[in-house]
Order: structure tokens, then sequence, then C-alpha cells
């Protein structure tokens, strides 16, 4: 694999850079799905076991694991890989183009399968079982591409928030991470007092109902990620290995 890197002509280094990033198969390939398919496992066993109830909706959150799963997995890519690639003579530019590139390609599938495994689980009534594990409440309207869109564009916002943080470890060390952390802290819980002191929770909330799925799953989320890939890019560009 170095060798290829090294050989690549300058055009198709971003290229070289995917292939970078599934070296390792089973960490950025296969880890992911296995957790999930652990948590799909065990959520069947416990609804299997528990007693239908009518008034109580069979929903899990283990739907979340992937995702956690994806933003952990690319702090790796900022840490490790970045580091490796340099030595191979990748430039940051490169690195990140290619890396970008990943994770679009990365999120696009993952999203597919998603909604197929959804599809699947609504059409066998979840499972036999009623449960929704895939096929959440809030994708239960809407056509098969808004669906894959609201299931595709989380990766996309956790994975470059993620990259995001590496950049920043990378450029300013453990001190950068803390002091982003305590400044979001700091903000957060300003942001708290002051929606407790104008009595606002209840607009709040009310937005989060009203807005629709797409929108909160998808609209707002591809922002904040082009806004992370941007953070990301910016660090980068003086990053250390």
């Amino acid at each position: 694999m170095s060798t290829a890197v090294l050989d690549a002509p300058v055009g198709n280094r971003p290229l070289q850079v995917m292939r970078l990033h599934v070296v390792n198969p089973p960490l950025q390939l296969l880890m992911p799905w296995a957790v999930l398919l652990l948590s799909f496992v065990v959520n069947l066993l416990v609804f299997s076991l528990v007693p239908d109830s009518p008034d109580d909706a069979r929903v899990s959150g283990g739907l979340l694991t992937i995702y956690i799963f994806t933003l952990v997995a690319h702090l790796v890519t900022m840490t490790q890989l970045f580091p490796f690639a340099l030595s191979l003579s990748v430039t940051r530019r490169h690195f990140y183009a290619g890396s970008v590139a990943f994770v679009v390609l990365q999120s696009m599938l993952q999203g597919l399968l998603l909604t197929v495994l959804a599809a699947i689980e609504r059409a066998s009534d979840g499972w036999g079982l009623q449960m929704h594990f895939f096929d959440l409440p809030f994708l239960q309207s809407g056509d098969w591409f808004t669906r894959w869109l609201i299931l595709t564009v989380p990766f996309l916002f956790f994975s470059f928030v993620s990259m995001a943080a590496g950049t920043i470890f990378k450029r300013f060390g453990q001190f950068g991470l803390w002091t982003v952390g305590l400044v979001g802290l700091v903000v957060g819980g300003a942001a708290a007092v002051l929606v407790t002191w104008l009595g606002a929770w209840g607009a709040i909330g009310r937005f989060f109902v009203d807005t629709p799925p797409l929108m909160l799953f998808a609209g707002y989320p591809a922002i904040l990620a082009v806004l992370a890939a941007g953070v990301g890019w910016l660090f980068l560009r003086r990053a250390t290995p």
C-alpha cells in the first residue's frame, strides 16, 4: 500500500488516501456493523421476552451505536492515519480531499444499508415483534430517498465533527481539546441559563416537535457537517504529524 501511495500520480493521490482508509477493514468496515448487530440481537432478545403491550411502543435507540462508533473511528483518521500518510509524502490537501471523499462514500453506503434494513423491518412487522430498531417512528412517512437522507447525513455530521476534533488535537494537543470542551461547556451552560430565565424551554420543545424530520435530522446536520469539515481543513493546514 505504501508503495502505491508513493508511486501514484499526483492526481490520483486522493484516491490512494481513500485506499489507506480501508487498509484496516475490521476497524473501518466490519467493527461498526458488528457492534450494531450485537445491539440489534440484544434488543431482539429483550423485546421477545417482554410481554406485548398495546400502550407501549417497542422503540429502541440501539441504532445510535453505529453513529457513535463513527465518531470514535474518525478520531483515528486524524491521530494515526494522518501522520502515516504524511510520512508517505502525501500532502495535507490530498489527504483531506481523500478523507472527505471516503467519508462521503462510506456515509452514503451505510445510509443505504440502513434504509434497506428499515424497509425489511417494516415489511416483517418489526421482525415479528413490532420492534422499531431501524424503522424508527420519524421514518414512518416519506419516500425511500427521504429516509435515506435522514439516515445518511448524521454519518457525515459525526464523521466531520470527529475529524475536526482530531485536527484540533494535532494542531494544539490536549490543551486545544480541553479548551474547546471548556468553551463549549461554558457556552452551553450560559445558553441553558438564558433559556430558563426567558422561560423558553416550551418553545424549544415545540421547535423540535414541529420541525419536519428531514430538516431536523438531515438539513441542519448537513449545514453543521459542512462547517465542521471547513474547521477541520482550517486547522489541518498547520497541524503537525
